[in-house]
Formats: C-alpha cells, structure tokens, sequence
C-alpha cells in the first residue's frame, strides 16, 4: 500500500484502531475460551487467555494515550507482566494435561485457529500502518504479530492430532505460545526500559534509575 494510507498520528486515528482490536480481541477470546472447553484444547485456552490479556493491554493503552510519556511505559510494563504471568499459567496447564491425559480436537483447533488467524492478521495491518508508534502501540504490534504466529502452531498441531489421535502436538503448541508471551513480553519491558533513556537523553548504565 501507498504512503497516502497510512494513518495520521492525531489521537482519533489511535483510538479507533485500538478500539477496533479491543473488541476483535475480546471476540476472539471468547471464541478460543468455548472451542477449548468443548475441544478439550490446551492450545486453544492458552491463546483464548492470550487474547483476554491483549484485550486488557489495548484497553489499557486507550487510557495511555492521553496520559504523559511515563504513564504510557508504565502500562507497557504492566503488559509485559502480563504476558509473563499468562506465560506461566499455560505451562503450567500443559503439565496437568500432560500427566492427567486429555483429548483434544483437532477440527476444532483448526476451525477456531484459521478465523483467529484472519482477525489478527486484520488487526496487525491496522497497527502495522501507524508511524512513530508510542511505547504502548508498539506493544500491541508485538501482541498481534505474536497472537498470528500461534494461530498457525494450532492449524499445524491440529492436523497433527487429526492424523495421530495424540494430545501432545496441543500441549507442544500451547508451550510454544507460552514461550511467545514470554519472549513478547521480555520484549516489551526492555522497550519500555529504552523509552525511559530515550525521553532522558541517557545510555544505560550511565545514570541510576
């Protein structure tokens, strides 16, 4: 696309795109949260809480927007946490499957992925057209990027459980995304880290914190 359709740094166009993933997040969550459930998926539960803490962070960054540049690394780092303890909470779910059995389906992982996929493929080209993003924007690029990624993990995990009737390909997917959350959000602490040099005018290590 051309440089004309890009949008403009003024706060509406900020507001109207993260509203627009907001709500699309907290769709997908859902849908992720009732196709776990039924399909007894851990890769589908992990990214259903995935999209629940994006859906938080975006409605977090709304807030963000009119607030001063420390307001706005704080609720990064708030995200990045976020990510951190959701990453730990998959884990943690994959170990009880793990050791407990389970049986997940792999039509539905496919199904729920593949709509997933187009939303957050929809919602990265909407983040991806803004320029000179703040510290939160580029947090929610990072969570969309991440959210795509791991739609395409279940599709392969899905049809790996289709063919084999195994429920490790879930548990390995919903590791995976564990690891993605805990690379975002690693990520989007040590942004937030830079930003605080970047307005400062300093390098690391050179002033105390």
């Amino acid at each position: 696309m051309s440089g004309d359709d890009n949008f403009n740094l003024d706060t509406s166009d900020k507001r109207r795109t993260l509203w627009i993933v907001l709500w699309l997040n907290v769709a997908i969550a859902v849908g992720f949260f009732v196709m776990g459930y039924f399909g007894d998926s851990n890769a589908l539960l992990a990214n259903g809480l995935d999209n629940s803490s994006d859906a938080l962070v975006y409605a977090l960054s709304l807030l963000a927007l009119s607030r001063p540049r420390s307001w706005k690394r704080g609720a990064a780092r708030f995200s990045g946490v976020m990510l951190l303890i959701f990453a730990g909470g998959v884990i943690a779910d994959a170990v009880r499957r793990f050791v407990e059995g389970s049986e997940p389906g792999g039509i539905l992982m496919i199904a729920m992925a593949a709509v997933a996929g187009i939303v957050n493929l929809y919602c990265l080209r909407l983040l991806q057209k803004m320029q000179n993003k703040d510290v939160n924007m580029r947090a929610a690029t990072t969570f969309s990027f991440n959210d795509f990624i791991s739609n395409g993990g279940i599709i392969i995990a899905g049809v790996i459980v289709m063919i084999t009737g195994a429920n490790w390909p879930d548990l390995v997917v919903g590791i995976a995304v564990a690891g993605i959350a805990l690379y975002g959000g690693i990520d989007i602490l040590r942004d937030a880290h830079s930003d605080k040099h970047d307005e400062a005018g300093t390098v690391h290590g050179e002033t105390r914190e």
